[in-house]
């Protein structure tokens, strides 16, 4: 079984390069402020030569630990790895900086040159201190963010466990209706119904836009059996739209409400605009200025909060009334 990774964000990196940086100063200085004969510019080069050098190793050794080798490892050796290359950045950083110093004949290279090594393995030490802190947060921060996903997972499934018996009780009412007029329409309903749930049953709660289409068209030919194919569906979809993701049964919803609240015995028209910037669902229906959000107008408003994919407004355009799902870039 694959591990899960040790997640360092940008911020992350940008604490991890501050405090390697400002330590390869704080041991640098030091030496600036040893002997008066070293404090001059190439104290100062040195100084932020060893801080970079510091830096860079910890970067290179964390992305290598991060992406392939605590992945690969049980979860125990992690901390043994992690102080491993802690200490190698300091011990590899400062020793770097002393031959580049060397190579470039700086003075108070000559006067370490005796003792660099003893000093690398020191600054190793210190900078295996530094690791087990950096460590430390950000194993914290990952579980904080881990326990926040699940907390926000359980939300979100919640609201998806509202809205479906929401919408099987209208479809089963649809069949249940079906049954004493139409016994083929009513069994040509109830296998529509299956081929839906067949579709809707994913784990997922962000599915293609275009997977959300193929589940309305199919709840609409189990609407049409009971509307004698009164309700009309047009579709505006780019093929370069169709894996924008959008929240489970959130079209659908929307096309069951133009249903519910604008059919008025005649031919109801619903068009739905997809773009890369909203989702617009009109429809010529019965207007109502006050749109109050019931069940599943909230419930969609809040998972399209909760998953941070947009937000829904509507208006009455003219004769037709829409629903608008504007979407984050």
């Amino acid at each position: 079984m694959d591990r899960i990774k040790l997640k360092i964000s940008k911020k992350d990196w940008l604490y991890i390069v501050f405090i390697g940086t400002s330590f390869g100063f704080l041991i640098s200085w030091f030496f600036y402020f040893l002997n008066e004969e070293f404090k001059n510019i190439y104290t100062v080069l040195f100084s932020s030569l060893t801080a970079f050098c510091i830096s860079l190793f910890s970067f290179v050794f964390i992305t290598i630990s991060n992406d392939f080798i605590l992945p690969k490892l049980k979860e125990k050796f992690w901390y043994l790895i992690s102080f491993i290359f802690s200490f190698l950045s300091g011990f590899l950083g400062f020793s770097f900086s002393f031959y580049l110093g060397s190579f470039f004949k700086i003075e108070i290279v000559e006067f370490i040159s005796a003792y660099w090594f003893f000093i690398s393995i020191i600054i190793g030490f210190l900078t295996f201190l530094i690791g087990l802190i950096l460590h430390q947060f950000v194993s914290m921060k990952h579980r904080y963010e881990n326990i926040n996903s699940q907390v926000l997972e359980t939300k979100i499934k919640a609201l998806e466990n509202e809205l479906n018996p929401h919408f099987l009780f209208n479809a089963l009412n649809s069949i249940s209706e079906l049954i004493y007029v139409d016994k083929k329409d009513a069994e040509r309903a109830t296998l529509e119904l299956s081929r839906f749930l067949r579709n809707a049953i994913t784990k997922e709660s962000l599915i293609p836009i275009k997977t959300e289409i193929e589940m309305v068209k199919t709840y609409l030919n189990i609407e049409n059996i009971r509307f004698e194919n009164n309700i009309e569906l047009n579709v505006e979809l780019n093929e370069d739209d169709e894996n924008i993701l959008v929240p489970k049964f959130s079209i659908q919803l929307l096309v069951e409400n133009a249903i519910k609240h604008g059919y008025n015995r005649n031919r109801l028209k619903i068009d739905i605009l997809v773009s890369s910037k909203e989702i617009i669902i009109i429809n010529n229906g019965k207007l109502s200025q006050r749109i109050k959000y019931g069940t599943g107008l909230n419930n969609l408003d809040k998972r399209l909060d909760l998953l941070n994919v947009g937000r829904l407004s509507h208006q009455v355009d003219g004769s037709n009334m829409k629903f608008i799902i504007s979407l984050k870039d």
